[in-house]
């Protein structure tokens, strides 16, 4: 994958996180690979989670079904970066 394009998803998901779950941008804008999200988030609980998916789906112009999201999805900002890459850049 080319860097530069995986740094707009990147920035991508960084901004759904500020927008959807209301996170400051200074505290969006300190996560890294291995920062927790799901069940270390209290903002990113199983009700955000379906509009987190949504507001990807429509800022990256991609489609994710239900069978693509799994326990590690989740798990980290880095696992979901990777995955919003896999989707948006094939």
């Amino acid at each position: 994958m080319v860097p530069e394009r995986v740094e707009v998803v990147e920035n991508a998901v960084r901004g759904v996180l500020r927008d959807v779950l209301g996170i400051s941008a200074e505290r969006v804008a300190a996560f890294d690979a291995t920062t927790p999200l799901f069940g270390s988030l209290p903002e990113l609980d199983s009700m955000a989670v379906a509009g987190l998916l949504t507001e990807l789906e429509d800022r990256l112009g991609i489609l994710i079904e239900d069978d693509d999201i799994d326990g590690e999805t989740l798990e980290t900002f880095g696992a979901l970066v990777r995955f919003a890459s896999d989707k948006a850049l094939r």
